[in-house]
């Protein structure tokens, strides 16, 4: 029950200062009406009640995973670090189709669908990133072409 609160105080507070930096965004002189800062400040103000709601309610009967599951949790946390300091030396589709590979194994341990998923993921947001929204993502770096 402590736990529960003490978690949601940590929530509410992280979610604060995720507001904060989202008020801090500089906007360009032909920003949309709505703004760069609108879409973050939405997500932290949701983050934010949901922290409260833990505090003020918590679980009356917690039940921590087992240390196998806190244990895929964490490597996830950092297959997920890996693959943020990835995208920028090795592009898009590497990382993306590694790190989604990997989460899937972790969601059903089955090595040939976690393949194709990951796979599978990294193609099918490159185009949708590319080509339905108009992102300028970087398949592969030049400096990987020779």
């Amino acid at each position: 029950m402590a736990s529960d609160r003490i978690f949601g105080a940590v929530a509410t507070l992280v979610a604060l200062a995720y507001i904060a930096s989202a008020t801090q965004i500089q906007t360009g002189f032909m920003a949309d009406p709505v703004g760069p800062r609108t879409f973050p400040i939405i997500i932290g103000a949701v983050a934010a009640l949901c922290g409260m709601v833990i505090a003020i309610r918590p679980d009356p009967d917690p039940e921590w995973p087992e240390l196998a599951t806190l244990g895929a949790l964490v490597l996830s946390i950092i297959v997920l670090i890996g693959y943020a300091y990835a995208l920028k030396p090795l592009g898009f589709l590497l990382p993306t189709a590694i790190a989604a590979g990997f989460l899937s194994y972790q969601i059903q341990p089955k090595p040939l669908k976690a393949v194709l998923a990951g796979i599978g993921l990294s193609i099918g947001l490159f185009v949708i990133f590319k080509y339905a929204l108009g992102l300028g993502l970087v398949a592969v770096p030049k400096s990987m072409l020779g």
